[in-house]
């Protein structure tokens, strides 16, 4: 509720009923009364979402967000985004180095070039959601997108 003290217009009700909203999307309404040494790091992750998500941004920038998580919380946090995305269609520009990730949960990829950043590549995704990380459809275009990708690499090594 901290950063709701920042959204101007909202009483104290109003602020908790929405932190309360968020936590329940995100399945931790359960926990709201958990101290932080309490919450495992998926967790701690669906508070950050949930705390990113409750002033209403039109924007929501993640970045590396699940890099320290274990693959089987990921995986859970993918089909979490995605449900959420689905409600509340907000725009998320997503940074990660994971290529599958990045088609899993990407409606577009996009590549960029090391020192200074530039925009390589641009992919689009127009797989159905919700995606499940291990299908095949993904497979062949994270596997697409990491052979331009290794060119890349390979140029600038050499070249």
């Amino acid at each position: 509720m901290f950063g709701l003290k920042l959204t101007p217009g909202l009483s104290s009700a109003e602020r908790r009923e929405r932190a309360e909203y968020f936590l329940e999307l995100v399945g931790l309404k359960r926990f709201m009364h958990s101290n932080v040494h309490e919450l495992s790091g998926g967790m701690k992750q669906r508070v950050a979402l949930a705390r990113s998500l409750a002033p209403n941004p039109s924007v929501l920038l993640m970045d590396e967000p699940f890099a320290a998580l274990d693959a089987l919380t990921r995986e859970q946090l993918y089909g979490d985004i995605q449900r959420i995305w689905s409600q509340h269609r907000k725009t998320i520009v997503f940074v990660t180095h994971n290529v599958r990730e990045a088609v899993c949960l990407g409606d577009r990829v996009i590549l960029f070039s090391p020192n200074p950043g530039r925009i390589r590549e641009e992919f689009s995704i127009p797989l159905p959601r919700a995606r499940d990380i291990n299908s095949v459809d993904l497979a062949r275009y994270s596997m697409e997108i990491t052979r331009v990708l290794k060119g890349y690499v390979q140029t600038e090594v050499t070249g």
